[in-house]
């Protein structure tokens, strides 16, 4: 889903190519079957973001099939590494055997469970955070992000436009997705007004922000 005009998006889609080797593989296989990975687009984004920020510890929530974990290991030096979580046992099993083929499964820690539950146990300082899980969990798990993630540190979110609907009153947003779209509101409210963060939140894929942590 794209929240710019079809055909600029599919001209944009088609003038960026997909990733090289097993990990395109991987993705290509992905977007054909429906498994919810990351749109090109914001894989390119995500790209640009790490090849400036070059981080050597990565956090990273909705591991899904592996595919992003995948890409973000090839901007990691040798001494990197990255921790991801998901809660699907179909997800992870997939997960597990991407890392695998990739040849990644001693840079990556995938930790099985509610993202929830687990980040409180975590420990230590990241470079660079992606999240991509439950939209309306966001809210709640950006405090325990914002203790992980050290100063200068980026924080990616995918997904926080609601395919455009944030943007509508509550009461015009179906029943079933209020609750989503009184939470994203939150968070977004939130990351944009915190004096110890930068934010930028752009129109690509379903929406995309971008945050530095100024301070701790």
């Amino acid at each position: 889903m794209s929240l710019v005009e079809n055909y600029l998006a599919e001209y944009i889609d088609k003038m960026q190519p997909l990733c090289k080797g097993r990990l395109g593989e991987i993705q290509s296989e992905a977007y054909k079957s429906g498994l919810p990975i990351i749109p090109n687009e914001v894989v390119k984004l995500m790209g640009f973001v790490l090849g400036i920020r070059k981080p050597t510890k990565i956090l990273e929530i909705g591991t899904a099939v592996g595919f992003s974990a995948g890409f973000m290991s090839t901007f990691l030096p040798k001494e990197g590494s990255i921790v991801t979580i998901d809660r699907y046992p179909m997800m992870i099993e997939q997960a597990k055997e991407n890392f695998k083929l990739l040849g990644i499964e001693d840079k990556v820690t995938l930790l099985e469970g509610d993202a929830n539950v687990i980040l409180p146990t975590i420990e230590g300082k990241f470079d660079f955070a992606f999240m991509d899980a439950a939209k309306g969990q966001y809210i709640y798990m950006l405090p325990h992000v914002l203790r992980l993630v050290g100063k200068g540190g980026i924080i990616m979110v995918d997904d926080v436009l609601q395919e455009g609907r944030v943007a509508k009153g509550y009461t015009e947003v179906p029943r079933r997705q209020r609750t989503i779209h009184k939470r994203l509101n939150e968070f977004l409210k939130e990351i944009t007004h915190n004096e110890k963060l930068r934010t930028a939140i752009l129109s690509i894929g379903d929406g995309v922000a971008l945050i530095e942590k100024l301070e701790d």
